[in-house]
């Protein structure tokens, strides 16, 4: 069985070896921007298994902040490295001279911050590397939206939208510019573009699931309704999502697999679903009877959420949580982002026919992610 499919149907669901030992010897080497994210995490548990390809991997996993009370005790060399800031990204990383791939996952909230800090790892990493073979970076879906959308299903080959203020334009721009520095013209590149993720990360400014858990435990402490807070286009429309694992996938997929390289990737899950079909299932995880969309009753979370730090406080001291502060584990803003539209449709076919056949369910998907919260004692 080959290790996509294994990883398509469920069967790596279990991510750390138990008989796991630390080997001298690799035969790749990986840095993963952003290990605490929330793909940095699937890749954090994923890299180091023993059949995953291009193993053995060392992986090295760098964060701005300290490792967190809540991250699993993965085989990765953490470092604690601001990567925004150009020196101390060159006194941390320079070091690290057998690194063979970047990962490169992690986004702030402007162009100009995301160009400066892409640029300081790979000005760091690409000279002083002398094995990289392979630089991978996450972008998304909004490469095809921003304030206007190209017409759904998105497609690499879409030309780039008008608006220059779009922060994925600014990375691939650093990215190509940064990567033909490289003396030896070997070091090739891919750019992973996921729709709405799916994954594990407690403080990850894109983590819808982690978010909806918290909106979902305040309203069973309060006894109130689990109301929709998007849109009608939202509730009643299709929309696509990516598994984190899946993503993680597909990127190491792209490091290793000679027909990825120097290409743009979509990454979802391969089907679709409606957002009132998957509000029934987290209704149903926290044991809420009354459910659904009420019209002038979706003001977005940002409002609905306001001043519930108390709630949060009961429910934490009561369930003996992990996160006390609610700002920490409720990001209001990213969830209305993503509730608001629908429609946002990928197409793999690219990835298929460059010979990435892997896939999730949905539906499955989400629910995972909601008991890997329970489990990790982030939400009731």
């Amino acid at each position: 069985m080959s290790w996509w499919w294994a990883g398509a149907i469920g069967a790596a669901k279990k991510k750390i070896d138990d008989n796991y030992e630390p080997t001298q010897s690799y035969q790749s080497v990986a840095l993963i921007i952003g290990v605490t994210g929330i793909i940095g995490n699937s890749l954090a548990e994923i890299l180091p298994l023993s059949d995953t390809p291009g193993g053995p991997w060392k992986v090295y996993g760098v964060s701005p902040s300290p490792r967190p009370t809540w991250k699993p005790d993965h085989p990765v060399s953490y470092i604690q490295c601001d990567v925004s800031n150009a020196d101390e990204a060159r006194a941390k990383l320079s070091p690290l001279t057998d690194v063979t791939d970047v990962f490169y996952v992690v986004a702030t909230c402007t162009s100009e911050a995301n160009g400066s800090t892409l640029r300081n790892v790979l000005r760091t990493v690409v000279p002083s590397a002398k094995n990289l073979r392979h630089v991978c970076l996450q972008t998304g879906t909004k490469h095809y939206v921003i304030e206007e959308s190209l017409d759904p299903p998105f497609t690499e080959d879409m030309p780039r939208l008008k608006n220059k203020n779009c922060f994925y334009y600014t990375l691939e721009d650093v990215l190509f510019e940064e990567v033909k520095k490289k003396e030896s013209s070997n070091v090739t590149w891919s750019v992973h573009r996921p729709n709405t993720i799916f994954g594990f990360s407690p403080h990850s400014l894109i983590n819808v699931v982690g978010t909806l858990c918290v909106y979902a435990a305040i309203c069973k402490q309060e006894g109130s309704p689990l109301l929709f807070p998007g849109s009608k286009e939202a509730w009643e429309g299709y929309s696509a999502a990516s598994d984190a694992d899946l993503v993680a996938e597909q990127q190491i997929w792209a490091a290793v697999d000679p027909y990825a390289k120097n290409e743009a990737f979509n990454c979802s899950n391969g089907d679709v679903f409606k957002w009132k079909h998957m509000w029934k299932v987290l209704a149903e995880k926290f044991g809420i009877e009354e459910y659904g969309f009420e019209e002038g009753k979706n003001v977005g979370l940002v409002r609905m959420m306001k001043g519930k730090e108390r709630v949060w406080d009961e429910i934490v001291k009561k369930n003996r949580l992990k996160e006390k502060k609610l700002e920490d584990v409720g990001v209001w803003w990213f969830a209305d982002d993503v509730l608001g539209v629908g429609g946002m449709i990928d197409s793999m076919n690219k990835s298929k026919e460059h010979g990435f056949l892997g896939f999730r369910n949905s539906k499955n998907s989400f629910v995972s992610w909601i008991d890997k919260y329970r489990a990790f004692k982030i939400v009731p």
